[in-house]
């Protein structure tokens, strides 16, 4: 991925020591709650001792995801107003600093935003489509998709593939066909036509993921219930694809929801949680820690916390510890060369953490 000729304008710089845990799950969804307009009191963002937290941009209206474009600059979805509303944009943020540049607009709830084939790909509440890097007419390449009533969460680019979410709708213990789905889906040629693939299934919302050195798709999982009359916790898996999540049958580490017909049996056979994060934590995105290729980094809306676990497994869910705090809702991770960028979806913020050199 491209890095960043340099900094956007820099606002402000905070180095700071030690990482102080501020978890207090709501009941809210996947990180698409509304918009803060680029709330001037947000909070002081706190990094463990040997890191640099800088806030690189500011006055965004509740971002979302982020993508290197071409030509270096940094494009930013946000809602820029409420959840819902067809006021949503892309805008591009020059390195250099000055005002964002609008690429598109009128969109409604945008939560995914990516560059593939040198074209614009952006996700709103329910559609998908495709346009110029620079702007213009866009062309919808899948609507009316299935959904959770909210929104289809991020994008990822993968081997020239585009990874999308179909999030999960029951209707009574039936799941609505075509929902609950990570999907796949190769640009199509002029003309041709659009023809996604099922990579796994029995996910409630596959929020976001990223690909690890090793190809591994890392996966988060806002599992919202309740389930047998009680809530899940939300979930980080490896996906492998043409395997089953669980979802709606299976919750937590394979306990089977016995009003959705799970059973002992049928969870053993389910891709097993690589960490849990209690219910309503709400995991929107996922990234290898540039420092650090064996530590993976979860954004947690609801709990406000960046928090780190260790990339490899264990027999069982792994830890997470508290890594970034001190923000409102965090919501995308972005690995640009040697630094992490994050959004600040309630303070309106983009942050950039980046290891001190010893």
């Amino acid at each position: 991925m491209r890095r960043l000729a340099r900094p956007l304008a820099i606002v402000a710089v905070v180095t700071l020591a030690m990482a102080v845990a501020g978890c207090g799950a709501d009941a809210d969804d996947a990180g698409d709650a509304g918009s803060a307009g680029g709330d001037a009191d947000a909070g002081q963002p706190i990094v463990p001792e040997g890191f640099t937290v800088e806030v690189v941009a500011d006055g965004l209206d509740g971002p979302t995801q982020l993508a290197v474009l071409p030509d270096g600059r940094l494009a930013v979805a946000q809602l820029n107003g409420r959840e819902g509303a067809a006021t949503g944009q892309v805008v591009a943020l020059d390195p250099d600093g000055g005002a964002p540049e609008v690429l598109v607009e009128g969109l409604v709830t945008p939560t995914g935003v990516a560059v593939l084939d040198d074209e614009l790909w952006v996700m709103e509440r329910r559609a998908l489509s495709r346009g110029p890097v620079t702007g213009g007419e866009r062309a919808v390449v899948l609507a009316e998709l299935p959904f959770n009533g909210r929104s289809e969460g991020a994008l990822t680019v993968l081997d020239g593939t585009l990874l999308y979410d179909t999030s999960g709708e029951l209707v009574g213990d039936e799941v609505t066909d075509g929902s609950g789905v990570l999907w796949s889906l190769a640009p199509p040629a002029p003309g041709g036509a659009v023809e996604p693939e099922v990579v796994a299934t029995g996910f409630k919302h596959a929020y976001a993921r990223t690909v690890d050195g090793d190809g591994t798709i890392w996966q988060t999982e806002v599992v919202d219930g309740p389930f047998d009359g009680r809530q899940a916790s939300d979930e980080l898996v490896a996906v492998v694809p043409g395997t089953d999540g669980g979802w709606p049958r299976c919750i937590d580490d394979r306990v089977p929801v016995a009003d959705n017909g799970g059973t002992d049996a049928a969870c053993a056979t389910t891709a097993r949680p690589h960490a849990l994060f209690g219910e309503g934590a709400t995991p929107t995105a996922v990234a290898v820690a540039p420092w650090a290729d064996g530590e993976l980094l979860v954004a947690l809306w609801n709990d406000g916390v960046v928090v780190r676990l260790p990339r490899a497994g264990g027999d069982g869910p792994v830890e997470a510890e508290p890594f970034l705090t001190g923000i409102d809702h965090p919501q995308d991770l972005l690995v640009d060369g040697d630094r992490l960028l994050v959004t600040d979806h309630g303070g309106g913020r983009v942050l950039a953490v980046t290891a001190d050199r010893g």
